[in-house]
C-alpha cells in the first residue's frame, strides 16, 4: 500500500493546470455515459482546477442551453454517485458547445475564434485537451483540420496541446501503421494519449504493484515454475443494439488486440528501471515483440474463433448473434475468439499465454490465472485426491481481487489433502471509492503522464499479431456458425485447444 501511495502520489497530490477540454462527438453515446460523467466526478472530487471549460463539438444544432440540458440529464443517469444540484450546477457553468461538421474547415476557424474567447473567460491558460469521441472514421478529419487549423502548435507561450483518441485505434496493420502518420504529422508522440479504458481499471494498475512492491513473487514469476498463464474476458451481454459496430470489429479487433495483449504484457514485462511513462512501455513493447505472428498453419492450429446461437443466459432466453439488430443473417463474424501465444524470451520460454474473450457467455467476468507447475515429487500417495498445482488468480472484474490456491492437510487422523484459498478483495479491504476508469485516465492526460496509454510502436505491434490471424480466415473456410449456445463458454474446440495439451480452462 505504501508503495502505491508513492507510485501514484503525483496523480493524487497534484491538480493540472488550467485547461480547455475539447470533446469532439459531444452529443454522442460514449461521450455522455463516459467522458462527462467522469470530468463531473473529477469536478466534484476538486481533482479539476477552478479554471476549467468543456466545449462540446457536434453536428447537432443545439445551443449551449440545450447541450447543458442534455449533459444534465446524462449525468443524473450515469453518473456512478447521486448528482448534487450545488456541484452539478457548478460544473455545467464551466460547459459549453459549439455545432459543426469534422471535415468543414470554416468550422475549425470557428472553433479557433470560440477557443480565444472562453479562455478569456475563463482563464485556462491556452491548454488545450482535444478528446476524439467520435467515430473511428472521423480521426483522420478532426486531426487533420486541427493541423490546417494551427491548433495543435506547442510555442512555449500558447501553452500545452494533447490529444486523446479512442479505440480502436484502426482496423488492422495497415490502417493503424497508417493513422499513426497522420497522427504524426499533426502532433508530436508526446502529445498523443491513446486510451484503452482497461488500463485505467484499479484492479490492472494493481498488476504493477503486485509484482514489484512484493518481493515473494518475483523469483518465481517465470519459465521454471510457471506451467501456464490464462487470460480471460468474458461477457454475458450481446452486442447491446451495436450491430453495425461489430459486424466490422468482431471479439478480435474488438477485445484481443487491445485489451487481452495489454493484460499479457503486463503479467508478462521485465521490471522497468523507473515507472516514466517511457521506460514502462518500452518493457511492454519488448513483450508484444516477442510474440511471433503467426502463419496460416499456426492460426489454425493455435487460434478458435466462435459465434453464439440462441441460448439461455442467467434463465433469460436470448437470440443468437445472426437475429441481432444490423447484423447481417450470414454474418461471419466472430462473438468469441481463444488464442495460445508464445511470449519468446528468456523468462517466458515454453510457457504457453491462453488467451480468450466471448460474447453471451454464462457470466461477466475479466481474470488473470497464473498456474504453476505441480511439485516435482508427489510425497502423499496415499491421499484420496491428487494435489493440485498451485494458483494465483488477479480478478480484474467483477469481484476485484486476488486469490491465491495451495494444499493443504485436512483436520483429522488421517492425511487427507484438500486446496484451500487465501482470497484479498478489495471491497472488503479497502473502505474507499474506487474510480472510474476514465477519471483515472483523463487525469492522467491531463497532468501529462503517459504510462497508462499505448504508444504508437505498441499499437503497431499488437496489430502485428493479430493482422494474421485475420488475414488467414480471410482465406479459409469459416466454421459452421453458429458454433457455441449463448449461455456456454464458447466452442468445444476452445476446450480442446487447451486438451490437446493436457490442461483444462479454469471455471470462473
Amino acid at each position: 500500500l505504501e508503495f502505491r501511495r508513492v507510485l501514484f502520489r503525483s496523480r493524487l497530490e497534484r491538480v493540472p493546470d488550467p485547461c480547455a477540454i475539447v470533446l469532439f462527438g459531444a452529443t454522442g453515446d460514449l461521450a455522455h455515459r463516459k467522458v462527462l460523467p467522469a470530468l463531473y466526478q473529477l469536478w466534484r472530487t476538486n481533482l479539476l482546477p477552478h479554471d476549467f471549460l468543456v466545449l462540446g463539438v457536434a453536428r447537432r444544432p443545439y445551443t449551449r442551453e440545450t447541450f447543458r440540458a442534455e449533459v444534465r440529464g446524462s449525468l443524473s443517469h450515469y453518473s456512478r454517485t447521486a448528482v448534487d444540484d450545488p456541484s452539478l450546477d457548478s460544473f455545467l457553468a464551466q460547459v459549453s458547445y459549439l455545432q459543426g461538421n469534422f471535415d468543414d474547415p470554416d468550422a475549425f476557424e470557428r472553433l479557433k475564434l470560440e477557443l480565444d474567447t472562453c479562455e478569456r473567460e475563463h482563464g485556462t491558460g491556452r491548454n488545450r485537451l482535444y478528446y476524439l469521441a467520435t467515430q473511428p472514421s472521423a480521426f483522420p478529419a478532426v486531426i487533420a483540420q486541427l493541423g490546417r487549423a494551427g491548433l495543435s502548435h506547442e510555442t512555449g507561450v500558447e501553452g500545452w496541446r494533447r490529444i486523446i483518441v479512442e479505440k480502436p485505434f484502426g482496423h488492422d496493420m495497415e490502417s493503424a501503421f497508417r493513422l499513426n502518420r497522420e497522427v504524426g504529422r499533426v502532433f508530436r508522440e508526446r502529445q498523443v494519449f491513446r486510451i484503452d479504458h482497461y488500463l485505467g481499471k484499479e484492479t490492472v494498475r494493481n498488476i504493477l504493484v503486485f509484482r514489484f512492491a512484493n518481493g515473494i513473487f518475483e523469483p518465481v514469476w517465470n519459465r521454471r515454475y510457471v506451467d501456464h498463464v490464462q487470460i480471460t474476458m468474458a461477457e454475458s451481454i450481446g452486442i447491446e443494439d451495436r450491430g453495425s459496430f461489430y459486424e466490422e470489429t468482431g471479439a478480435s479487433r474488438d477485445v484481443l488486440q487491445n485489451h487481452l495483449l495489454q493484460l499479457l504484457s503486463l503479467v508478462a514485462m521485465e521490471p522497468p528501471a523507473t515507472f516514466g511513462a517511457d521506460a514502462l512501455r518500452d518493457e511492454k513493447v519488448q513483450v508484444v515483440s516477442s510474440i511471433a505472428p503467426m502463419t496460416p498453419a499456426d492460426v489454425a492450429q493455435n487460434v478458435v474463433r466462435g459465434q453464439y446461437g440462441p441460448g439461455w443466459v442467467a434463465a433469460t432466453p436470448v437470440q443468437g448473434y445472426r437475429q441481432e439488430p444490423e447484423v447481417d443473417p450470414d454474418s461471419e463474424t466472430e462473438t468469441f475468439v481463444a488464442a495460445r501465444l508464445q511470449v519468446d524470451n528468456w523468462r517466458w520460454s515454453g510457457v504457453p499465454f491462453y488467451l480468450r474473450t466471448g460474447k453471451r457467455l454464462p457470466k461477466r467476468a475479466t481474470e488473470i490465472a497464473i498456474q504453476f507447475r505441480n511439485v516435482p515429487h508427489r510425497l502423499f500417495r496415499d491421499t484420496s485426491i491428487e494435489p493440485e498445482p498451485n494458483l494465483l488468480a488477479i480478478r480484474i472484474q467483477p469481484d476485484e481481487g486476488i486469490l491465491l490456491r495451495f494444499e493443504s492437510k485436512m483436520p483429522g487422523l488421517g492425511l487427507d489433502i484438500r486446496p484451500v484459498s487465501m482470497d484479498f478483495t478489495y471491497g472488503s479491504a479497502f473502505s474507499v471509492d474506487s474510480p472510474d476508469a476514465y477519471e483515472t485516465l483523463i487525469l492522467d492526460a491531463l497532468l501529462g503522464d503517459a504510462s497508462l496509454f499505448a504508444r504508437a510502436d505498441e499499437v503497431e505491434k499488437a496489430w502485428g499479431i493479430v493482422t494474421p490471424i485475420l488475414g488467414a480466415w480471410i482465406d479459409d473456410v469459416p466454421p459452421r456458425f453458429p458454433n457455441y449456445d449463448a449461455g456456454t463458454w464458447g466452442p468445444a474446440e476452445a476446450d480442446r485447444l487447451l486438451a490437446r495439451d493436457g490442461r483444462r480452462w479454469r471455471r470462473l
